[in-house]
């Protein structure tokens, strides 16, 4: 049986996941066996840095959205499709699929029952044989071998204040969620 850390080590030593990347891996943390995993797109600066998922400004962000609905960061699992740092750059799709090979081997290990996916990126590496947009289904629950939970990427949030009024919805509709589950 796999498990998160010999997960981590595949990614540590994946050649394919550090091509044209910088910095430390991001695997992803929080509780091995969460309910609710987050999926972000990849890792920051701040984050390839330290190894960690979210703990820049998006980061900070989105432990305050965890905070206003009652869950603490350390209650869910965090992670993202791409685990290196990319630069400022857009990813490519062969990147994003090739890093949901990773990421399926961690939603099987953790079995959730609800995914939040934060953006475009996520829902791509969940969902990659449609074309779905978080602009059209944010918020709107996916019912399929689990429950899916499209919204924008906190990152997003921080540009646009439109988005931010939205995510913070978006996490309402959220804790009603999470209260049935």
């Amino acid at each position: 049986m796999r498990t998160l850390e010999k997960i981590g080590e595949e990614i540590e030593k994946c050649p394919e996941c550090k091509k044209n990347k910088f910095g430390l891996p991001v695997s992803g943390e929080g509780n091995p066996n969460a309910k609710i995993m987050f999926i972000g797109e990849a890792p920051g600066r701040e984050e390839s840095k330290t190894g960690r998922p979210f703990v820049g400004r998006a980061g900070k962000l989105l432990t305050e959205l965890l905070d206003s609905i009652g869950i603490k960061r350390e209650e869910v699992f965090i992670t993202s499709p791409v685990k290196y740092y990319p630069g400022k750059r857009k990813l490519t799709t062969k990147e994003i699929l090739h890093g949901r090979k990773h990421l399926l081997k961690q939603i099987s290990v953790i079995k959730p029952k609800l995914i939040v996916a934060l953006g475009n990126v996520a829902l791509k590496a969940l969902f990659p044989d449609k074309k779905l947009s978080i602009t059209k289904i944010h918020g709107e629950s996916i019912y399929a071998d689990k429950i899916y939970f499209p919204t924008f990427h906190p990152a997003a949030a921080l540009r646009f204040p439109k988005i931010k009024k939205l995510i913070k919805k978006d996490f309402c509709k959220l804790k009603k969620i999470i209260k049935e589950l």
